[in-house]
């Protein structure tokens, strides 16, 4: 293989994240409403009969399906399902950045306007178990609070430390993860939902 066809062929790749085909991809959509004339920000209680984080908050959203034409079709779909919105609700939907978790998962966010009432959305029982609503403002004058979790590199027993410098007294690189929390009242926002939460709020005042 030449020179020339080897970049003729780099020249047509369009680039993503590396090894982003194990990455199982979620889309997500952080809802707006209007309600006692503010803007709230809407979110879902997860239902005890769900297996992953049951009873957590969350925004609607969930796993892109390959019927899905893009990320910003499932985000939609998913909260159609979950909240009872219909297609003609959704006013707005814009791309916030995407996430990429240390857990093998890529989650694209989204933010939308709908032009529904509170008291109009319909929450699917089988996987939400209550829906509330939060002001915008209260995001916009109170910031998150941020703990850490760390995560230390523990090779696999057979690992072939003798093909790296240092073998054994390899110096690991340890991770750090940031957690936020927002705590309005009885509920507890943290985690990915949080963060997104603050992402949100950033590009607002930007």
């Amino acid at each position: 293989m030449d020179a020339k066809t080897i970049f003729e062929t780099v020249k047509k790749h369009d680039p993503s994240v590396l090894g982003h085909e194990q990455f199982r991809k979620f889309a997500v959509l952080l809802p707006i409403i209007k309600k006692n004339n503010e803007l709230h920000v809407v979110f879902e209680v997860r239902s005890h009969q769900l297996r992953r984080q049951p009873g957590e908050i969350c925004f609607p959203g969930g796993k892109i399906d390959p019927e899905d034409p893009s990320a910003k079709q499932a985000a939609i779909r998913e909260t159609e399902e979950e909240l009872g919105v219909k297609p003609g609700q959704f006013t707005e939907v814009h791309p916030l950045d995407y996430l990429i978790s240390p857990f093998g998962m890529i989650v694209y966010t989204f933010a939308g306007y709908l032009d529904v009432a509170e008291e109009e959305l319909v929450r699917n029982p089988d996987e939400v178990r209550e829906v509330f609503t939060v002001p915008l403002s209260f995001f916009m004058e109170n910031g998150p609070r941020i703990h850490y979790v760390h995560f230390e590199a523990q090779p696999e027993a057979n690992f072939p430390f003798d093909l790296i410098p240092g073998g054994e007294e390899y110096n690991w690189r340890t991770r750090q993860l940031e957690e936020y929390f927002y705590i309005y009242g009885d509920k507890v926002i943290w985690g990915m939902t949080a963060r997104i939460v603050s992402h949100f709020v950033d590009i607002l005042k930007k």
